[in-house]
């Protein structure tokens, strides 16, 4: 299936979110590093944020971004249940879109971290749409040099496709 395609919900309401825009930057930045297949982008409150932290991640109160990826680019999976059989005779397996996986945002919590961190709410939230989006294509930030390849291609995208230009004063990808 060539493309990408986003389905984003805005499932709160303490801040208004503007799901077009950031399903349009999901989708730019999905396809200029060439990704193919459905991910779902939604904006949940905190409650909501932090029962998926204490269940999925083992930690206490909400985050701001959760990654949740679903099949391996290679058709392997990620035991999300029974993949479909290569010789299948209703459909080939290839004929089946490839889900990316869901991304979980809460607007919330990137409000109340946006001045010690990105900088304003608009940088905060888009830092966290491309966050999540290389969280599902499996870069990670848990040891120093993939956190430093991670946020250069964070920056990268940013720059191309949020800003249009270099990073604004006061950006940061470290919470001071």
């Amino acid at each position: 299936m060539p493309g990408c395609t986003v389905v984003a919900a805005d499932e709160q309401s303490e801040i208004v979110i503007d799901v077009d825009r950031w399903s349009a930057l999901a989708l730019t930045a999905a396809t200029h590093l060439g990704l193919s297949g459905e991910l779902t982008l939604s904006f949940i409150d905190v409650d909501e944020m932090t029962a998926l932290n204490e269940e999925f991640m083992d930690a206490t109160g909400p985050t701001d971004v959760l990654a949740f990826p679903l099949d391996a680019a290679d058709g392997s999976g990620s035991g999300t249940g029974p993949e479909p059989e290569p010789d299948s005779t209703v459909h080939g397996w290839s004929d089946q879109p490839l889900l990316l996986g869901d991304i979980v945002i809460c607007p919330s919590v990137a409000r109340d971290q946006a001045p010690d961190h990105a900088g304003s709410l608009d940088d905060e939230l888009a830092l966290l749409v491309v966050h999540g989006l290389l969280h599902l294509i499996g870069h990670d930030h848990a040891l120093e040099d993939q956190a430093r390849e991670m946020r250069a291609l964070e920056r990268e995208l940013l720059e191309h496709f949020h800003w249009d230009g270099s990073a604004p004063d006061g950006f940061s990808f470290d919470h001071r």
